[in-house]
């Protein structure tokens, strides 16, 4: 891992975001979970722990203070991953819908409230799901309970692709696009939600929504269908593009960009034309400072990632790898995408930055034959009658 990180940092600066992930993270021994987030942050990403999130309280606990009781980190990232496909969960091994599902996704915020109260650690904690046609229609249910539960400072929805095992993807299934599951998005929340000011990779790929909430009504931080707003979003980057906001002291951020406002005096007037604005968004002064004080303003993220199938995942890498493009559409999209991924795996032995799609569909197929053995997808033998397990 520490070559990872040090091969990323060389590669993507020495700051960004980084994810825990091949497999679950809870079945790691807390102690060595809590060195893998250390060594990621030693390298200057900004980890998060990927989780099924069925682990109790007192191995958070144990993950994130030491020996002695005391704080290992002043703040936690955790995405939890909750859907009514999964099996085995702790309590619920066979969900049969989404809602049955509400209360572990709330006792899981619960106890970083709960760590937070006690030890004085903060978190930010993400909700994951994954979008088949067997719950597409309990898309907006779920937005509508993860936002209101006030835990979670981000909803993230995968579209389930053809990749790994075929055998998951028996019976009736469908491609579910983004749209289709943007559309569920602005009907849980009940109004539209803007994610055209800032794209992120392919827009085939990644459809991302940063805003906040303002009591039960979200708000983009920024909207470009405001003149003001646009120009913000452009003067930000291009004076402010290079600052790394995260994981910096709030005085060492302010002197930063005191510094880069003073080299660049009209960036001031940039700023109070983009906060007048977003303020007459969200209500007036007034009225956001009074929700604001009733703890009532609070992050909120929505995303959509859309990965790609294996079977055109592989010859599409396959051709880029011989540097060819492909005649054909789908193949040609696909490269595209790859081409522009922001998603990547750190392959420091090859040299490498390898897109997700490209790990999972082309790297991964070893692995995978390995875990078949491990954990057989062949159902059960029907017990024999008289018999109860």
């Amino acid at each position: 891992m520490a070559a990872q990180m040090k091969y990323l940092a060389a590669r993507r600066g020495p700051r960004a975001h980084a994810q825990l992930i091949g497999g679950e993270v809870s079945l790691l021994a807390p102690d060595h979970h809590a060195a893998a987030l250390t060594i990621m942050r030693e390298y200057g990403r900004e980890p998060m722990a990927f989780t099924h999130g069925d682990f109790d309280y007192e191995y958070l606990r144990a993950v994130v203070l030491d020996g002695d009781g005391q704080a290992r980190f002043s703040r936690v990232s955790f995405a939890a991953h909750f859907d009514k496909l999964m099996r085995g969960r702790s309590g619920i091994p066979r969900p049969r819908s989404e809602a049955e599902l509400t209360p572990y996704r709330r006792r899981f915020a619960e106890m970083f409230a709960r760590l937070k109260s006690e030890h004085g650690v903060a978190s930010y904690l993400a909700h994951n799901m994954t979008v088949t046609p067997d719950n597409i229609d309990e898309v907006a249910a779920v937005v509508d309970d993860v936002v209101g539960m006030g835990g979670y400072s981000m909803v993230s929805f995968q579209p389930a692709a053809f990749v790994g095992d075929e055998r998951r993807w028996s019976g009736d299934y469908r491609e579910i696009g983004i749209d289709t599951v943007w559309e569920q998005i602005e009907r849980g929340m009940g109004q539209p939600i803007s994610y055209q000011s800032i794209q992120f990779g392919d827009p085939r790929c990644n459809r991302t929504a940063l805003g906040f909430m303002v009591g039960s009504t979200w708000h983009p931080f920024l909207d470009v269908s405001y003149s003001a707003e646009e120009r913000a979003r452009d003067e930000f980057f291009t004076h402010l593009g290079g600052v790394n906001f995260g994981g910096t002291p709030p005085w060492l951020l302010a002197l930063k960009v005191l510094r880069v406002l003073a080299g660049y005096p009209p960036g001031m007037v940039v700023v109070a034309r983009w906060a007048c604005s977003a303020v007459r968004r969200c209500g007036g002064l007034l009225e956001l400072t009074g929700t604001f004080a009733r703890h009532r303003v609070r992050p909120m993220t929505f995303v959509v990632h859309r990965f790609m199938d294996a079977e055109n995942v592989t010859p599409a890498w396959k051709m880029m790898q011989a540097g060819q493009t492909s005649s054909d559409p789908v193949l040609l999209e696909t490269q595209e995408r790859l081409a522009a991924c922001t998603y990547s795996m750190a392959h420091p032995e090859t040299g490498e930055l390898v897109p997700a799609c490209v790990q999972h569909s082309v790297l991964d197929p070893g692995e995978n034959q390995h875990l078949r053995r491990l954990l057989p997808l062949i159902p059960a033998t029907p017990p024999a009658a008289g018999r109860c397990f």
